[in-house]
């Protein structure tokens, strides 16, 4: 990784990027620091302390939320409409076409992505003005409310804008990257505590050690499970074409062992964190137990999250991955796999392929999200990164390094056809 790095650097145009893709994460870290005017953060501060999703939206906004600044809802609402806009292919026809028309459908899929963000930041900002942040409201009437939600709402925007921008003329992967340096953003204050756990003599520096080791591990699992893939070998016949002969190679196709990502973890997250955050708002008994039943790191919740996280691993590769439709592509091109007959016998194969690997992917993902729950409750240390903050940073790590590599590999080209 620091050769491919040391590498691009020594590029003209991969270095501005690179500075560029910097300077624009500056600036979102002094946007994470920008307050809305008429809000009052210290009044906000114990609802965004514990394992509820606004907790968990904090650790993503980079503690903007916490604050409340103009970047308090982060990209959220962006990876909101995002996948709402992907679950509703499978639904809408019109967007099933687009997500095949190739570049141009992603356009007018992005558009849609777009207005989609701008409508649940719109929402969302003033659903939290009525409701969340009303103790904290230091100046009240109708333009007051105004001013938080359109700020709320340009904050999102500004984001979104931000990412497509470091997209286009930076490294690539904008808004992963700034979901990326928002978790990062926290761990300097996490580093701190710990090391102060110790100095009071809370914490010993002999189970640290393990956990570090432990940790170190998830990291290199994480890695194997994002570059994991099964090839699946493909023939093109020959044919001829006028005077032509076209085909005769062979490829393949790489299904990767975990095709959902991250997606699964947010959602299971989200789900179990949903109760502990009903309950902040009804001061009522049964509402108090459910929640502490479910609280975060609890074997109830524990063993749901893993649950959750398996189940919703096999929905969304059920909805990226379509057997179908890639035994149909194959067919029409003139390939097969060797030893099975075109079509439904190849989608067959294919669909009982992807279903054991989605096992595996499902089984390691609950596994590299569970463990430091209970690493933290058997070592009674606050850790820094969650399993899901670890998976989204090794991510973003690794597909950023794939990014600099595949615009090192176009110069090269362009460097040929000149």
């Amino acid at each position: 990784m620091l050769e491919t790095v040391r590498n691009a650097w020594k590029i003209g145009e991969l270095r501005r990027r690179i500075i560029f893709t910097l300077l624009m994460l500056v600036v979102f870290r002094i946007g994470a620091h920008v307050p809305i005017p008429g809000i009052d953060p210290e009044r906000l501060a114990e609802f965004f302390q514990g394992d509820n999703l606004f907790g968990l939206y904090n650790v993503i906004s980079g503690g903007a939320l916490s604050n409340f600044t103009i970047f308090a809802m982060g990209i959220m609402p962006y990876i909101n409409a995002s996948i709402i806009v992907q679950l509703l292919t499978v639904v809408i026809p019109k967007f099933k076409e687009w997500s095949e028309e190739g570049v141009e459908g992603r356009k007018k899929m992005v558009q849609v992505i777009r207005y989609g963000t701008v409508g649940l930041a719109l929402l969302q900002a003033t659903g939290m003005t009525f409701s969340l942040i009303q103790p904290a409201i230091t100046e009240r009437g109708t333009s007051a409310y105004l001013v938080i939600i359109i700020s709320l709402t340009a904050g999102t925007a500004f984001l979104m804008w931000l990412g497509e921008l470091i997209t286009e003329k930076g490294i690539g992967n904008g808004i992963s990257l700034l979901i990326f340096a928002g978790i990062v953003a926290g761990f300097p204050s996490g580093a701190g505590q710990i090391i102060e756990l110790i100095r009071l003599g809370e914490a010993r520096l002999l189970v640290l050690i393990p956990v570090i080791i432990i940790m170190l591990g998830l990291i290199i699992g994480i890695i194997a499970l994002d570059i994991g893939r099964r090839r699946i070998p493909v023939q093109y016949a020959k044919r001829v074409v006028g005077r032509r002969m076209y085909g005769g190679q062979s490829t393949h196709i790489p299904l990767k062992v975990n095709q959902a990502g991250v997606i699964p973890v947010i959602f299971a997250s989200a789900i179990l964190m949903f109760p502990a955050t009903i309950a902040m708002f009804i001061n009522h008994p049964i509402a108090q137990s459910i929640a502490s039943a479910l609280d975060w790191g609890t074997l109830l919740n524990t063993i749901l999250y893993a649950a959750f996280i398996i189940l919703f691993t096999f929905f969304y590769t059920a909805i990226q991955f379509d057997p179908m439709k890639v035994a149909g592509d194959i067919k029409k091109y003139g390939g097969f796999i060797p030893g099975l007959r075109p079509g439904r016998p190849t989608a067959e194969y294919l669909s009982r392929i992807s279903s054991k690997l989605t096992m595996v992917g499902a089984v390691s993902l609950a596994f590299i999200c569970v463990l430091p729950i209970i690493l933290q409750g058997v070592s009674r240390l606050n850790l820094i990164f969650s399993g899901t903050g670890l998976i989204i940073i090794v991510g973003v790590i690794l597909e950023t390094m794939r990014q600099i590599e595949s615009h090192m590999l176009m110069r090269n080209y362009q460097g040929f056809m000149k």
